[in-house]
């Protein structure tokens, strides 16, 4: 596989991350209460920072060679 590949595949996981991460905050925000609602929020954070993570690896790594 090639590094281009590797990186496109890296972003997609970053997107997926990202859409998780949003469907928990909708669920935490509307459905639940209490703890589960403190938890399923933290979840979602941690898979947003995540992703900010891989997405600022993922554009400032720069172009892949030929």
């Amino acid at each position: 596989m090639s590094l281009g590949l590797i990186k496109m595949w890296f972003s997609l996981g970053a997107i997926g991350l990202m859409f998780i991460a949003v469907i928990s905050i909708l669920i935490s925000r509307t459905k639940l209460k209490g703890f589960w609602r403190w938890m399923l929020s933290t979840i979602a954070y941690v898979c947003m920072i995540v992703a900010g993570f891989i997405m600022f690896f993922v554009v400032f790594s720069g172009p892949v060679p030929e």
